[in-house]
């Protein structure tokens, strides 16, 4: 049953990432910027180090970028829910434990 549910929840993350990562970025318009809504602290820093550092070279690449700014604040949002999901999990399964107790065990704490 745990692998049925584990392989369910994979089926479901990769069809909601893998079609993001593999679909490419439509072509932007000549002169054209990008927009501002999705740009974040990620950019900010980037123009900040920039500014303190005009030499600085990053240590490392991303395996794999994502397509569009939209498709890396899917990823950043669905990366919070799993989180939100384990933490909640933790939270119910340690509640339900500690009622499931008998009174006898309560006593000797």
């Amino acid at each position: 049953m745990k692998a049925r549910t584990f392989l369910l929840w994979l089926a479901l993350v990769l069809l909601t990432v893998l079609p993001l990562w593999l679909a490419s970025a439509p072509p932007a318009a000549p002169g054209a910027e990008a927009p501002a809504i999705f740009a974040g602290a990620d950019d900010r820093a980037q123009r900040a180090i920039g500014d303190i550092a005009p030499g600085y070279k990053p240590w490392f690449a991303p395996v794999l970028a994502p397509a569009s700014p939209e498709i890396a604040s899917l990823l950043f949002a669905l990366q919070a829910a799993i989180g939100a999901g384990v933490i909640g999990f933790w939270l119910g399964t340690s509640v339900a434990r500690e009622r499931a107790r008998s009174p006898q065990d309560r006593r000797a704490d």
